[in-house]
């Protein structure tokens, strides 16, 4: 973990501005011992929306996905953070992400019981699509896609951990159908 996540995760504004301006640390990293989570990550499932917005304009990546496929978005959904989910909408966040069991943010604030949080995403998805289609036809890049995340996606669907198997969307079916017959 890096001094810039240390600082963000005890939510340390004053210290986290300091370590951007002097560009002591990359808002980007990912720490391979907390499952490749960003400072962004860690601002996102804090609720620091202040934060957010800091790391955001200092470079911070809101397309950078944790182990398991995690965009910010799905850290302030399982959370609850309405405020972070708002300001990473308004910083033009995809809010329709899937991680790699097919889980969008709105199904994670579904789980999770955050309605406020999933009532906000049901419209975001739908806005968050919009602004792509608008983008492509005018030919704006968009930020949307961790290169580092597809690699990694690829190859666990090659050779998923035997743990990771039951989770597939299909291993999943599987199961309910199994339920429902007992």
């Amino acid at each position: 973990m890096t001094e810039l996540h240390e600082a963000v995760a005890l939510g340390d504004y004053d210290l986290v501005d300091e370590i951007l301006r002097t560009g002591r640390c990359d808002p980007n990293h990912k720490d391979a011992d907390w499952h490749d989570r960003t400072p962004l990550h860690w601002a996102a499932a804090r609720g620091q929306s202040e934060l957010v917005k800091l790391l955001v304009n200092h470079g911070a990546r809101h397309c950078l996905r944790s182990d398991v496929g995690w965009t910010p978005a799905h850290f302030a959904a399982e959370s609850g953070r309405l405020g972070v989910l708002r300001t990473l909408h308004s910083l033009h966040a995809a809010m329709d992400a899937t991680d790699f069991f097919g889980d969008t943010p709105k199904r994670l604030a579904e789980i999770y019981g955050h309605q406020d949080c999933s009532r906000f995403l049901e419209k975001a998805e739908e806005e968050s699509r919009n602004y792509r289609r608008t983008a492509a036809m005018k030919g704006i890049s968009l930020d949307q896609r961790d290169e580092d995340w597809e690699l990694k996606k690829d190859e666990l669907l090659r050779n998923p951990p035997c743990s990771w198997e039951r989770y597939t969307p299909s291993a999943q079916k599987k199961n309910r159908k199994k339920k429902g017959k007992q």
